[in-house]
Order: C-alpha cells, then structure tokens, then sequence
C-alpha cells in the first residue's frame, strides 16, 4: 500500500488493519470533540485493555500493531458530565463505535445504562475488528421501476418455515433457501425490502411487559448487523444476496437514520450519546428535538452526520452488494430544522459514485412540523405513497370516487408530475393492518402491546364484513376473500412500483394487531401451515402478468382511453357521478375494467373475480 492510500485510511473513522511494510498495524478512530480524553478498549482472554488515545481536532485515534481483525473493541469517553448541558461523559459507560461493522452480541436494556458512574462493560456489546476483504462487484441495481417489492421482516418470515432447517430459520442465511427463493421466484418478486437488520435496543418500556423490539426500528449501531438476525456477520448478509442475485432477485435494506436507540433524556448510554451528544438536534431551550416519536432526532444539519450515514450507506453496496435503500421517516435526513427538497444529503447521495445509481426509497413522512411531504423527494427516488393506500381502501370500502380510484391507478401525477412514476404503491404494510385483517376487523386489537389498545393507527379505512375478526359465516369468507383478490387486483394494475408486505399474498393475520412492532410471538411470525394456497396462486398470476409487461407500468401508457359502465369514452359527466361504481381503461399495453358492484376486476382476458 502506497503512502498516500495509507494516508487516506487511517483519516477513516472506525477500525481498520493496514498492510504496512513494516509489517501490519490496526488503526483506531473516533469522533468525540468534547471529550477530555478518550481510551481504547480491547478484549482478550476475559479482560480489558485500556489504551489512551490522542487527540486530533474533533477526533481521537491511536494505533496498535499486528492484524487484530477478529478482536473485540469498544471507547471509554471521559468529561463533564452535566445532561442539563446536554453533557454525557461517563467513563464507566462502554461505548459501541459508530462506524462498527459487526457485534459480538445483541444490546439488551437495562436501567445501568442510563445511571452515572454504573460501569457498563457486562452489559454493552463489543465491536469487532473487521478484516479486509474485496468489495463485492459494483454491478447494476437487479431492480427496476415498475417491479414488485416484497417487504419481510427476516425472523418472522423465516422462523416458522417448515422447509427451513430450524438452526437457520430466523436469520438472514435463512433467505437464501431454496424453499424461501422458490416462494419468491413464484410470486416474481423483483426485489425483497428487508425491515431493518442493523443492531437495535428494546424501547425501556418494553422489558417490564415481557416484550421486546421485534421490528428492528430502534437502531445503536447504523450498519453494524444485528447478531441475533445475522449470526454469521457481513460474510452471512453477502452471501445471501449473492445467492438472491442468482436468481434475478434485487435486496434493498430498510434503514433507520432519523434517530437512535438512545432516546430521550432518560435513555440509554450506548454510543453516540456518550462520546458526542450534540449529534442529536436540540432546540433552542436545548431539549432533545423529538420528530420522530422516539425521543430523540439525529440532526442533518450537521456535516458529521451525513457523513456517518453516507458511510453507512456506502458499506452495504461496497461490502454487501445491495441493490438500494429505504428510509424510515426520510424527511429527518433534509431537515435544519424545516425540510428542505433540496437538503445537502440528497446531493452528497447523487454525487457519490458507490451511491449514485442505488434504489432510494423514501418513507416521506415523519411527526413533526412539515413532516409529510410526499412527492417533495428528488426525482430519482421513489416514495411510499400512502395517497394510494388510502383512495384504493376507500374505494372498495364503499366510500370513495372513481376520479380518485383512476388518478392513483394512473400514477398519482396530481402529487408526482407526469415524468416515469416514482411512486410506491402499496395496500398493506408493516405498519397498520395486514390486509386479511383490513377486511376482517373494523378496530385494532393491539392489547398484547401493553398498551391499553392506544397505540397505533386508529382509522384505517378497514371494514370487517359485519364480524369482528374470525368467521366461519361462508357468506362472510366469501365477501372477504372477493375483496382481498379485488383489492390485489387494482393494486398489480397500478403504473409505477408496486409493495407487498410478505403474507399478504396468502392471507396471514395478525390477530387485529395493526402495531405489532413488539410482537416477537404468533403474532408477528408467519404461519406457513395457514397459507391460503388458492388466493397465493390468484396473486402469483397476477404477479407473472405485470411481469411480462413490467416497462409498461413504469410510466402510464398514453395512448389509453378511458371507458365507462356501457364501455363508451368517459365524458366530464360521468367522471362526476357520485355513485359510479365501475369504469375500464385500454391501450396497446394492458385492458383493465373494475366494477366496484361486482366486487370484480378483469385485467386484459384474466377474470380477477373470487
């Protein structure tokens, strides 16, 4: 290695072996600007290590000779310690670096974590040294505008899957069985979008109940993968999307940025709070700013910030191979403070070459003030839409406009412009109902929370068929599953990306549980003995069907025409008939014709009635 690439990578946060000639050497680094001193801290044989580190403007490094890749690692910061100051500094408290790669376990909540001058070293997991390895071939996204994603959650798909042998199931490797590729490839997914797999902690409140954090949205390490989901580390997650990309199968990771597992003033010390507080946004009374209903709010106003997340981001294509990303509650990433369309972050994302060409996908909401901004994202980035959710629920709920129905099914230009679709169009997610339970209860039924049913959504636009939850009334699974096909059917004719959340395709419940975030139980899992085998077969054809003719639904064809009831060109008139129930569209791409009436959908000569 030439001195100025050695150069380059000691200048690199995190840990990193460096082939010298002098023989190897591993060099520490780590942000911590207001820290008075911060050590080292290597584990071997059961004991700690402590190595002063020096300090170089707003950073701390220090390097030791050999090769330690393998070894296990953490920081203790030491300084003021006065939280009203928005100070943290306590050098009981093991600290997880930032840019770790891996861990040797996963965190677990405590109340030590929060107490000063409670030593935390049983309690935090250790970073390791990561090896050197070639970066995985910078190749095309496998995805393309137009194709289906399939969202999981990796434990809960994989855990109960009968084909699956049980010391896999629940894990990442788990995705990359045949028995899980053949599901995939039956349904034609273009491209699986993992709920999160970076390693997270317990909300505080969760322990006490005898739950715990199933969905991985409460993040300490942002590209660290969790040992829980991941055992066999990066070596594990490339492998499996090596083995998807065989198949023509694209991975996109969902990632949280918007905050981290520390929370409030009250959370945990894991990390980020302990070596540089002011990396989360504070108002001007210097309270913790709270956008995203978790307490705290990482502030992208700040370059360090971005920087950590483009690392990040950069990690999992160079290391990993992922086709792309989505962003929970993205409007935090441009905030400082409002949002901003045209926020560093979007720029530094396009600018990059390992990032430029990747999938981005934006959740384009979060709570705070001018959070929800969907279509406000840049023009190469797709965004859930949740405008399509909503009018198509309406719609075969009873309750909505056909005016409203045929604007989302041609690509919601009223939010996104007439340009090729950028729009995630989606029915059901993990948040909110499944969709067997969107057509089965009227209310949530979330009291296995904890919460006295006040958590998650209220109104979700669901209508139950005159019974509460399970029936064995056949006029009633009759009405449900027409409109469970209905409502697939309209969703796989719609121009531009298309979302299915794994299960749905096969009507999986979740006992009414429309906020299972902490339901690391039957509620959560997938039942694969419980599959409705006729309805998985209807989506599959629906699903081969968009996929011979996926470019057509990319942008919406121009050539169409729109038809009424009598199948005649739609007039002004009958675009405002308040009770119209049924209307068609044809061009030489694809037919499709709805009658809301009929509970039916015929997409080109294939019937979608029940």
């Amino acid at each position: 290695m030439d001195d100025a690439a050695t150069i380059a990578l000691e200048a690199q946060l995190g840990a990193h072996v460096i082939a010298g000639e002098g023989g190897a050497y591993t060099h520490f680094a780590v942000r911590s600007p207001r820290a008075s001193g911060v050590s080292l801290c290597i584990f071997a044989q059961g004991e700690e290590y402590r190595t002063p580190m020096h300090r170089q403007g707003e950073f701390w490094r220090t390097t030791l000779k050999g090769d330690l890749a393998g070894a296990a690692y953490g920081y203790r910061a030491d300084g003021e310690w006065a939280p009203e100051k928005g100070l943290w500094f306590d050098s009981s408290k093991l600290l997880v670096d930032p840019y770790a790669v891996e861990l040797d376990r996963r965190f677990v909540h405590d109340l030590a974590l929060s107490d000063y001058g409670v030593d935390t070293l049983g309690l935090v997991p250790h970073a390791i040294v990561p090896g050197q390895r070639e970066a995985a071939p910078h190749e095309a996204p496998l995805f393309r505008r137009g194709g289906l994603i399939y969202e999981l959650n990796v434990r809960g798909f994989t855990l109960l899957h009968p084909d699956v042998p049980e010391g896999l199931r629940g894990t990442v490797g788990a995705l990359a069985h045949p028995a899980i590729i053949a599901h995939l490839k039956k349904l034609s997914v273009s491209a699986v979008e993992l709920m999160p797999i970076t390693a997270w902690v317990d909300e505080r409140h969760l322990p006490p109940l005898g739950l715990r954090n199933f969905w991985g949205y409460n993040p300490v390490a942002m590209m660290a993968l969790d040992p829980g989901l991941c055992p066999g580390g990066v070596a594990e997650l490339r492998a499996t999307v090596a083995a998807l990309h065989r198949e023509g199968i694209g991975v996109i990771l969902d990632l949280v940025f918007n905050h981290s597992g520390e929370s409030d003033e009250e959370g945990p010390i894991l990390s980020l709070r302990g070596l540089d507080n002011e990396t989360y946004a504070h108002d001007g009374d210097g309270q913790l700013v709270n956008i995203t209903g978790c307490g705290n709010t990482l502030d992208f106003a700040q370059p360090h910030v971005r920087t950590l997340t483009l690392a990040s981001l950069r990690h999992f294509v160079e290391q990993v191979g992922v086709d792309g990303f989505r962003f929970d509650l993205a409007p935090v990433l441009a905030r400082s403070p409002d949002y901003d369309p045209h926020a560093p972050l979007f720029n530094e994302i396009a600018a990059d070459p390992v990032l430029a060409d990747r999938i981005m996908i934006a959740e384009p909401w979060d709570i705070g003030a001018g959070g929800y901004q969907l279509g406000q994202f840049p023009d190469n980035w797709l965004e859930w839409n949740d405008r399509f959710r909503d009018d198509l629920r309406r719609f075969w709920k009873g309750e909505g406009s056909i005016g409203a129905l045929a604007t989302r099914l041609a690509g919601s230009s009223d939010i996104f412009g007439e340009q090729a679709c950028r729009s995630v169009n989606f029915l059901a997610a993990h948040d909110g109902f499944t969709l067997a339970d969107l057509l089965s209860y009227d209310q949530r039924h979330n009291e296995a929370n904890g919460e006295h049913n006040r958590d998650g959504h209220g109104d979700n636009h669901s209508w139950n068929h005159g019974v509460e939850g399970p029936s064995q009334d056949p006029q009633v699974v009759e009405a449900r599953a027409r409109d469970a096909r209905a409502l697939l059917a309209t969703l796989f004719a719609s121009t531009g990306t298309i979302m299915l959340t794994a299960g749905d395709e096969f009507g999986r419940s979740q006992q009414g549980n429309n906020n299972a975030y902490c339901q690391d139980s039957p509620i959560g899992w997938i039942d694969w003995h419980a599959r409705d085998l006729a309805l998985e077969g209807f989506v599959a054809g629906l699903s081969a069907w968009r996929a011979a003719r996926v470019e057509s639904f990319e942008q919406f064809p121009e050539d169409g025409l729109w038809l009424n009831a009598k199948g005649e060109a739609m007039s002004i008139a009958d675009w405002e008939v308040p009770e119209a129930d049924a209307l068609a569209y044809t061009s030489s791409a694809y037919r499709f014709a709805i009658d809301r009436k009929a509970h039916s959908v015929r997409l080109d000569d294939r019937d979608a009635e029940a």
